[in-house]
């Protein structure tokens, strides 16, 4: 099964002092980028054939698959100067870049891409930027078994704010933290078919249009999940991602047998 992945926007929430910024798929977690977590993880599943959707940062992300460094979290053997691999991360991987364009919504993105998805009824997508052990077969698998033309991974909220109640003195009645509330977001996981693309026009959103007709139809299924979900939306995030990763505790790591509490088996290499 093919997965589109979109990274092409400005990861703004994770700029610095300076206008020379990685785009936010490029941004490591131990040595590797978060888009190749994201990658690993498909693959572990059987999924690799990926279509990059390019926009901004374009070039980095085509010179680091250019220029890929097994080394860098594979272990080898270096004799008479020569280097022997012994476990490879991406040779069996077809990596499709095509530009969608600098400024384009994901739903153009993905339009831009559909002559590469022909003869692929089902299809997976990911926004490229949050790292989970989702059970991907069961929610394929769940999601085959329905009419649906969509489907979605749903997590609880990962803020920490408190939500605030109150009467009409604007005395407090109640304080919730958003995390344990019964509400569920859009976790960034989809399963999708060729019907998505009927209701996406030029420079239309998959949320806001597809997501939004398909809802109306009673076509568009949720997979709750209340396990291991991660976003990278910000340096804190990031560096939560980082630290999980450099001590041994990278659940998103399925390739590496890993689950909450057990090591990765690559950690951060200089």
């Amino acid at each position: 099964m093919k997965v589109v992945l979109f990274c092409g926007g400005y990861g703004m929430r994770m700029r610095g002092s300076t206008d020379d910024v990685l785009t936010k798929p490029m941004h490591l977690v131990g040595p590797r980028p978060i888009i190749w977590h994201v990658m690993r993880y498909y693959a572990h599943f059987g999924h690799t054939e990926f279509i990059l959707c390019l926009g901004y940062g374009a070039d980095q992300i085509k010179d680091y698959f250019l220029h890929y460094e097994e080394t860098a979290s594979n272990d080898f053997v270096l004799r008479d100067g020569k280097v022997q691999l012994l476990d490879t991360d991406i040779a069996d991987w077809t990596i499709t870049f095509v530009n969608t364009g600098l400024n384009s919504p994901i739903g153009e993105r993905l339009r831009r891409v559909r002559p590469h998805l022909e003869g692929d009824e089902v299809f997976l997508a990911n926004y490229a930027d949050v790292l989970t052990n989702l059970p991907l077969d069961a929610m394929i698998d769940e999601f085959k078994g329905t009419d649906c033309a969509a489907a979605l991974l749903a997590v609880p909220p990962q803020s920490s704010f408190h939500v605030v109640q109150f009467d009409e003195q604007h005395r407090v009645r109640d304080l919730e933290q958003v995390g344990v509330m019964s509400i569920w977001e859009n976790g960034g996981y989809f399963v999708l078919t060729q019907a998505v693309f009927d209701h996406l026009p030029v420079n239309g959103d998959l949320v806001g249009d597809v997501f939004e007709a398909l809802l109306a139809q009673g076509r568009l299924l949720a997979y709750p999940y209340s396990g291991y979900w991660k976003p990278a939306d910000t340096f804190k995030e990031r560096a939560e991602l980082d630290h999980a990763w450099d001590t041994y505790d990278a659940p998103w790591a399925l390739w590496n047998g890993s689950d909450p509490g057990k090591p990765a088996s690559h950690p951060r290499t200089s």
